[in-house]
């Protein structure tokens, strides 16, 4: 007996179980939790901040040791968290497989576990089912599978015998059998597993921010050795110069900067959050600020992700209907007269096997069970006042032919209430408006034929309907001398909020591009109805085995198309790589399976939460709770916020930490043998890089945020002007501080605790001047860590215990108001510069 009739054998099974293993998806070994962390602890700029937490546990200053290696351990924690979280989506696809499955063996028809299935098993279909692995169709019944979340082909897919179904697909319609070709990793799904176990690579803010670690480190070490060096030159102790040169070391690395990214990522994640987008991986906050294109899915992303009729054509009339999703809302535009289209609709509900089901809870909506096509008449003929239960009631179906894929039509007959029968046909134009199906003018069926090319050309999905009256039921049936009723046009329609979604990214410089597995013509519709693209632009059709490198010279003409159709899930990665090698920051939305390995290698994977499937959840940056394309567009404006203020912070923190370095080394040029004590270099970067800096990254978004374009992908966190402007504002402090104790020094001052003072102080007037509202309560955090650390400052040459640490003197009230005075001048400097040399960037406000 062959597998078709009988199946496998039990121990054949058994047998093959055992050589090709389980029926189960590839999955990524796990890693190891040390090695986890010792990846997270090389990243350069936790090395500078691990060499810093040494170095201040060398000078005894045990305080800001356990600040420095708190923010270490949060960090680091983050990050594991982060992995473990993105190799979900490998478990997610593993666990798409039914739990059950239905095979023959031994001649006999058996459910066991889809884990269990093997090559050769045959497989028992029917409408709902989720097929467990590759196969080959080998007895079909009106077999209608649904491929959306493998292909993005949102219409279903007709399978006869000789046909190949892929595992992780839904039958939606229909029955029948199929010998399994391919399971587990050699498995359509497994295809897909094995794409998504390579790694996503770091987002923009990682990349940058390496950069930094490198760039602080080499300086930090490079100046503070020269300090050393010139100490020593005059004579200064060996001891108190190291000492002071470690000081420096520390000072020069802003080490709140990995608590600052971490705050301004975490409060954006929150406020994506109360926005409906979800975030999963904390660095995507401030990747999807810097977004310079995103690649959209259709079906379900761009579009609803459900059929529903929009256009009725008669021979008499044409009217556009309304309404969306499959409840009855809606029905034909003003003015139109419903009982022209009543026959038409009344066969399209009778010549029927879908079914709609109302909302079982409060909240959810009209659902479709069986061919989504067939549902989207279904709820035409409702709009229009049709009871589907009722139409049946009236006219029993007494015979039927099925729909079959050689002659594109399905035919039912129907008893009538007077006596006789009905046949009624529906099918794609092209096979009902043929002379030996219809009676009648030929001219009619010409006049069809170009309004049907016409809904074409746009993007729908056409079907015609035709009847006959027969005095009695046919035997057999023969779908001959109809009379045409009219035709249906039907779309995945685009969602409401699409299109401005769309426009709101093109005023914010960034470029929609989509990437689906449908049909050129329905991809340019959509596309052309949502500003994607002009009439003018191009589609590429990626039909063809052969791969396009996107890289390749003259690959994209003077620039990528703005629609890929008939993509696989192997090709959209290849459209991602040759975006991304071209220099593009990537953003890629989608909802199936299809999607997950291209989620994961974009920049950032952006999911539908309601619509998306869980491989799609778990293999995403972030999830958008109501499937709302508008929800992306708040979240790169949360992104660039993010952004601004991690620039924000570097301004403050980078200059401080150069005016210290520069108060050291030009002191003992103008008579300050050593201007700053190490612990006073210590406490001034506590306090300055300490809760006033993480509050900066609280600040609000800035005026005109997306009304801008995307910063360059290449260009560095300390580009765009803001290295010159940390010169510009340290030049400043380094003035003020210098100018205070030479003063100082000159009138017989405690000189060395005015530069002390002044230099914390001036610092403190340089975060308040970064603000992007200066004068409000627009952070009022900032407000707060400013004026305690202005507290402690005063209590550093004040409070007597801190003094004897610090090794301050008080100051008399008068000198006190003079150097209070002239740090304002940190506040002037840092708006002034604002002024002056505004920033292309959107911090510049």
């Amino acid at each position: 007996m062959t597998p078709s009739s009988s199946g496998l054998s039990s121990a054949e099974a058994a047998v093959r179980l055992e050589r090709d293993g389980p029926n189960l998806l590839p999955r990524k070994p796990p890693t190891p939790l040390w090695r986890r962390v010792v990846t997270q602890l090389r990243d350069p700029l936790i090395i500078v901040l691990l060499i810093a937490a040494a170095l201040t546990v060398g000078t005894g200053d045990w305080t800001d040791a356990a600040v420095i290696a708190l923010v270490i351990v949060v960090n680091t924690a983050v990050g594991v968290t982060q992995e473990v979280r993105a190799d979900r989506a490998i478990t997610a696809l593993a666990e798409l497989a039914t739990p059950e499955a239905r095979v023959v063996r031994d001649g006999h028809q058996r459910q066991i576990p889809a884990g269990d299935v093997v090559a050769g098993d045959l497989l028992v279909l029917a409408e709902g089912d989720i097929v467990p692995a590759d196969a080959e169709v080998v007895e079909s019944a009106a077999l209608l599978v649904d491929e959306s979340a493998l292909t993005g082909e949102s219409v279903p897919v007709d399978k006869d015998a000789g046909a190949t179904v892929s595992s992780g697909t839904v039958v939606a319609r229909g029955r029948g059998r199929a010998v399994v070709t391919a399971i587990g990793a050699a498995s359509a799904s497994g295809r897909i597993a094995a794409l998504m176990v390579k790694g996503a690579g770091l987002t923009p803010l990682q990349r940058r921010l390496v950069g930094v670690g490198r760039l602080l480190a080499g300086v930090a070490v490079v100046l503070s050795a020269l300090v050393l060096a010139l100490g020593l030159v005059r004579g200064q102790p060996v001891e108190l110069m190291v000492v002071t040169a470690i000081s420096l070391v520390v000072a020069a690395v802003p080490e709140s900067l990995p608590a600052v990214v971490t705050l301004s990522l975490a409060l954006g994640a929150r406020r994506m959050a109360a926005r409906d987008a979800l975030v999963r991986n904390l660095p995507a906050v401030e990747t999807l600020g810097s977004v310079t294109v995103l690649a959209t899915d259709k079906t379900g992303t761009l579009t609803e992700g459900r059929m529903v009729a929009r256009h009725l054509w008669t021979p008499a009339a044409e009217a556009p209907v309304t309404g969306s999703g499959y409840a009855p809302d809606g029905g034909l535009a003003a003015g139109q007269d419903p009982d022209e289209f009543a026959a038409l609709l009344t066969a399209a509900a009778l010549c029927n096997d879908a079914r709609l089901r109302p909302p079982q809870e409060s909240g959810e909506e009209w659902t479709a069970l069986g061919d989504p096509t067939e549902a989207a008449l279904l709820a035409a003929a409702a709009r229009l006042g049709l009871d589907r239960a009722a139409l049946q009631e009236r006219f029993p179906r007494v015979a039927e032919l099925p729909f079959d894929s050689d002659r594109k039509r399905m035919s039912t007959v129907h008893l009538l209430p007077g006596g006789g029968a009905r046949l009624i046909c529906k099918g794609a134009p092209e096979a009902l408006l043929r002379p030996d199906v219809l009676t009648g003018d030929p001219e009619l069926s010409a006049r069809a034929a170009e309004r049907a090319d016409r809904f074409a050309r746009d993007g729908y999905r056409v079907l015609a309907v035709a009847a006959a009256d027969l005095d009695a039921v046919p035997h057999p049936v023969r779908e001959e001398g109809l009379r045409l009723l009219g035709l249906v046009a039907i779309l995945d329609p685009p969602r409401a909020a699409a299109a401005a979604a769309v426009a709101d990214c093109a005023r914010a410089g960034i470029r929609t591009v989509l990437i689906t597995g449908d049909h050129p013509g329905t991809a340019r519709a959509v596309a052309a109805d949502l500003g994607i693209i002009g009439d003018a632009d191009r589609v590429l059709d990626r039909v063809l085995d052969r791969v396009v490198d996107c890289r390749e010279p003259g690959a994209l003409a003077a620039g990528p198309a703005g629609v890929y159709a008939r993509a696989t899930p192997e090709q959209k990665l290849d459209i991602i790589e040759g975006l991304r090698g071209r220099g593009e920051v990537l953003a890629m939305t989608g909802d199936g399976v299809n999607d997950g390995p291209a989620l994961r290698r974009a920049d950032i994977g952006v999911a539908m939460g309601r619509r998306g499937t869980e491989v799609a959840r778990q293999a995403a940056d972030l999830v958008l709770a109501d499937d709302n394309l508008d929800t992306v567009v708040a979240a790169v404006e949360e992104g660039r916020r993010v952004y601004a203020n991690i620039r924000r912070f570097l301004v403050y923190g980078l200059s401080g930490g150069a005016a210290e370095i520069a108060v050291m080394l030009l002191g003992p040029f103008v008579g300050l043998p050593l201007p700053l004590l190490p612990a006073q270099i210590l406490w001034i970067n506590l306090l300055t890089h300490g809760l006033p800096g993480v509050a900066l990254g609280g600040e609000p978004t800035v005026p005109g945020t997306m009304s801008q374009p995307p910063r360059p992908p290449g260009q560095s966190i300390m580009g765009a002007g803001l290295w010159q402007r940390v010169v510009r504002i340290a030049v400043v402090l380094t003035a003020v501080t210098l100018g205070v104790a030479v003063w100082g020094s000159m009138t017989g001052r405690p000189w060395q605790s005015m530069a002390f003072f002044a230099l914390g102080a001036t610092q403190l007037g340089v975060a308040l001047g970064t603000r992007t509202r200066p004068g409000t309560l627009a952070n009022p955090m900032l407000l707060f860590a400013v004026g305690g650390a202005f507290v402690l400052q005063l209590a550093g040459v004040y409070l007597p215990p801190l003094r004897e640490l610090l090794g301050t003197r008080p100051l008399a009230p008068g000198d006190l108001l003079v150097v209070v005075a002239l740090s304002t001048l940190g506040y002037a400097a840092a708006r002034l510069d604002r002024i002056l040399h505004p920033s292309p960037t959107p911090e510049r406000h």
